[in-house]
């Protein structure tokens, strides 16, 4: 499923047939439509150490906005009960906006919604594609989060590579601007 799934990047429609094609006969269509329509959003932990990286970063003046691609309900269920709507500023999803990760319109709105340049702005991600490409395009920094993944862009590279959440924003941190 997580092959079909590509990280969130495969139409829902697409992924729905491949789970109905595998689990149809003892999983009801009704329960995987569900499923991908509410996501895991009930399930999101936010890990100890990001928790606190990102506590850290508030407290030493930066500001932290989510840009995520996705369905805003979704999204916004995840941000919440994860409990990031505490600690971030603010974030900006890609349904609400009308652009998506790598585009440089959602990366702008994310700077628009907190009334900060985006000239300065650091991206942390664990997408290549939608992160990395993105925060390259525009000129900004950036830290790739790994996930035990290896780099496999020529195009473009990040300016940082972390393990994890917590390890790209203390990356961030140790740096000036």
């Amino acid at each position: 499923m997580m092959a079909i799934d590509a990280s969130g990047y495969t139409a829902r429609h697409e992924v729905a047939a491949a789970l109905t094609d595998r689990y149809g006969d003892v999983v009801p269509t009704t329960a995987i439509r569900a499923l991908l329509g509410n996501g895991a959003a009930d399930r999101v932990v936010l890990a100890l150490r990001a928790r606190e990286a990102l506590g850290k970063a508030k407290a030493n003046g930066w500001t932290c906005v989510i840009v995520t691609n996705g369905r805003t309900a979704q999204q916004e269920a995840k941000i919440r009960n994860a409990g990031l709507d505490r600690i971030v500023q603010d974030w900006v999803i890609s349904e609400a906006v009308g652009h998506k990760k790598p585009e440089p319109e959602i990366f702008q709105a994310a700077a628009d919604a907190v009334s900060i340049p985006l000239l300065d702005a650091w991206v942390i991600g664990d997408s290549p594609h939608a992160d990395i490409a993105g925060a390259s395009t525009l000129g900004l920094r950036s830290v790739w989060v790994t996930d035990g993944r290896a780099w496999d862009q020529d195009s473009y590279q990040p300016t940082r590579v972390a393990d994890d959440v917590a390890s790209a924003i203390n990356l961030v941190l140790g740096t000036s601007g």
